[in-house]
C-alpha cells in the first residue's frame, strides 16, 4: 500500500558533505585590486586626504552545517528554499518577507503555498532560482543533491545547508539559521520557546515508563523508523520508544516480526489531506494486520504530520503525542495547544486509523523506486 507521499531529510542519492563552496566574489577582488593600486599612487602636494575607512564587507565566511566554508552575501535580503523544514523555520522566525521563492512541497503555512515555486527539492529549476536573484539559497545535507550545489555553485549564488539528526540540533539549527541570516534574536526566542515547552513536558512525563511504539512510515512493505533518525528522538521526547532497534534510518520489518515484539501502540502522522484517508479505514480489517494487539484493541496515535520536518513545528507534534499515550499526565491541564494542532490538521475519528503523510524532509529518497509519490496535496 505504497500511499505515503513524501520526500526525505535521510540517505540521499548523492552526499554534498565533501563539497567545498567556491567564491565567485569577483567583485570583492576588484575593489580590493582597485584600493592597493590607488594606495600605491603619489598623493599631490599640499593635498593630503584622511585615511579611508575600511568598506563594509559583501560577504562573510561561514561554516554550514554540512561542513562547508560557504560565503554568505551581506545582508540576506532574498532567500530561496529548498526544503520544506526550511520554509516553515524561516516563518517561525519571522522572515517571510525575505522568501521570493520555495519548492512545490513547502506547503505550510499556508501562506508558503503564495511563494514563486522553483520546482521539486531533488530537481529544482536552476533558471527560476537564478531569476529570483537570491542573496542565499537554503538547503539540507540529507534532501538536496550534489548537483544542485555544483549548479549553484557555477551560477554564483551562495547556498547553506542544514543536518540536524536530533531535536535538540533541530533548535541550535534553528538558531544558527536566524544568526546567519543576520536575526540571532528571533533564533534566540525559537530555540527558548522550544526547550521550555519539551522541559515542562519532561517535568510530566519523564518518570513514567515508555510506551513501546511502532512508527509506521509506510505500509507496504511495512517501513518504520531508525534509532538515530530525528522522528525516533521526537518520540523517546514523547515518552515512547520505538520496538525498532535498527541502525538504519528507514527499516523494512515485517508484520509477524512486530507481532512477536507486540507494541503498546501504533502511532501514524496524518495529513490535512483528505483523498487518501479513506482508503485506510480498511487498514485495521486487513487479517495480516489483525495479528497485532495494538490493532486489535484499537491502541494507535495520529499525530500532526510537523513530526516529519526537522523544524520548529515539530515540538507541537511531540506534546500532542504525550498526551495521547500519558493521558495520566495531563489530567490537571486541558490541551489547548492540541486543540489548536487539530484546526490545523483535522484528526480522523476515534477508531479510525489515517497513516496518510504529506511531502517532508524525511523519508528515503529510494521510496521513489518502491513506487512512493513525490506529488503535493
Amino acid at each position: 500500500m505504497g500511499l505515503f507521499c513524501y520526500a526525505s531529510e535521510f540517505s540521499p542519492p548523492g552526499d554534498f558533505l565533501k563539497v567545498v563552496a567556491r567564491p565567485r566574489f569577483r567583485s570583492a577582488a576588484c575593489l580590493v585590486t582597485a584600493a592597493l593600486l590607488s594606495a600605491a599612487a603619489p598623493l599631490r602636494a599640499q593635498t593630503a586626504l584622511p585615511a579611508a575607512t575600511s568598506p563594509a564587507p559583501l560577504f562573510r565566511e561561514i561554516v554550514d552545517e554540512a561542513g562547508r566554508t560557504v560565503r554568505v552575501p551581506q545582508p540576506v535580503r532574498r532567500i530561496v528554499s529548498l526544503a520544506p523544514s526550511l520554509t516553515e523555520t524561516i516563518y517561525a522566525l519571522g522572515l517571510q518577507d525575505r522568501l521570493v521563492g520555495d519548492t512545490d512541497y513547502c506547503d505550510y503555512p499556508p501562506d508558503a503555498q503564495k511563494k514563486t515555486k522553483v520546482g521539486g527539492a531533488i530537481n529544482p529549476s536552476l533558471e527560476q532560482i537564478a531569476a529570483l536573484h537570491p542573496d542565499l539559497v537554503l538547503m539540507t545535507k540529507s534532501l538536496n543533491r550534489l548537483e544542485t550545489v555544483h549548479s549553484l555553485d557555477n551560477l554564483g549564488i551562495s547556498s547553506y545547508a542544514t543536518d540536524p539528526h536530533t531535536v535538540a540540533e533541530i533548535i541550535s539549527s534553528s538558531r544558527k539559521l536566524a544568526e546567519v541570516l543576520g536575526f540571532p534574536e528571533a533564533g534566540e526566542r525559537i530555540a527558548a520557546d522550544m526547550q521550555r515547552r519539551l522541559a515542562g513536558l519532561h517535568e510530566r512525563i519523564g518518570a513514567l515508563p515508555p510506551k513501546r511504539v511502532l512508527f509506521a512510515v509506510w505500509t507496504e512493505p511495512l517501513i518504520s523508523i531508525g534509532k538515530d533518525t530525528f522522528i525516533a528522538d521526537a518520540m523517546r521526547r514523547a515518552g515512547a520508544v520505538s520496538i525498532v532497534d535498527s541502525s538504519l534510518n528507514w527499516p523494512q520489518v515485517s508484520l509477524e516480526e512486530v507481532a512477536r515484539l507486540q507494541p503498546d501502540f501504533l502511532v501514524f502522522a496524518a495529513s490535512h489531506s483528505e483523498t487518501i484517508a479513506p482508503q485506510f479505514e480498511s487498514l485495521a480489517g486487513l487479517p495480516a494486520w489483525q495479528i497485532l494487539d495494538a490493532i486489535r484493541n484499537h491502541r494507535f496515535a495520529v499525530i500532526s504530520d510537523a513530526v516529519n520536518r526537522p523544524a520548529p513545528r515539530i515540538v507541537s507534534a511531540i506534546e500532542d503525542l504525550a498526551r495521547q499515550l500519558h493521558p495520566e499526565a495531563f489530567a490537571d491541564k486541558p490541551a489547548g495547544g492540541k486543540e489548536i494542532l487539530e484546526k490545523e490538521h483535522p484528526l480522523p475519528p476515534p477508531g479510525f486509523i489515517s497513516a496518510v503523510f504529506p511531502i517532508a524532509d524525511s523519508f528515503p529518497l529510494d521510496t521513489i523506486s518502491r513506487g512512493a509519490c513525490l506529488c503535493a496535496r
